[in-house]
């Protein structure tokens, strides 16, 4: 079933948020927490310290009603520069991989697509954009399982 999620960005305090928000809503992380040292190596990425590995990737937590909270570090020595409102996309979880690319073409057109729709190695068809109104979009497809 199609899902919606709130996905916030954090200057390496992502952790730190998401215990919070734990303690509060209640519940375990959904998943696995993902570490940027899980991460394949890329062409050309200059080598990461243990501090930067040792951040947040990806981190999920169900909240209210089924909504799930999820979050990731961004940190300044991987080129991102969080400011109050770029801190949070809106993840869409279409059931297919064409309702995703409808989605992803409707939604982000006039705006600018900051990573095509693509296979991803955690086995999902993925992508993201700012809207022609600068609203932040992740489009995720999940592997079949």
């Amino acid at each position: 079933m199609a899902k919606t999620h709130t996905y916030l960005n954090f200057t390496n305090q992502t952790e730190e948020a998401f215990n919070f928000y734990k303690s509060v809503f209640g519940g375990e992380f959904v998943d696995k927490v993902y570490r940027f040292r899980d991460t394949p190596p890329q062409a050309g990425q200059p080598p990461m310290s243990e501090a930067e590995g040792n951040l947040i990737m990806h981190i999920e937590l169900e909240i209210l009603g089924g909504h799930h909270l999820m979050g990731t570090d961004a940190p300044e020595s991987m080129g991102f520069k969080i400011t109050m409102g770029n801190n949070y996309h809106i993840s869409l979880e279409p059931d297919t991989r064409e309702e995703g690319k409808r989605l992803f073409e409707a939604l982000s057109a006039g705006g600018i697509v900051k990573m095509p729709l693509a296979d991803m190695f955690w086995g999902a068809y993925y992508g993201d954009f700012v809207d022609k109104f600068g609203v932040q979009w992740m489009i995720n497809v999940p592997a079949k399982k």
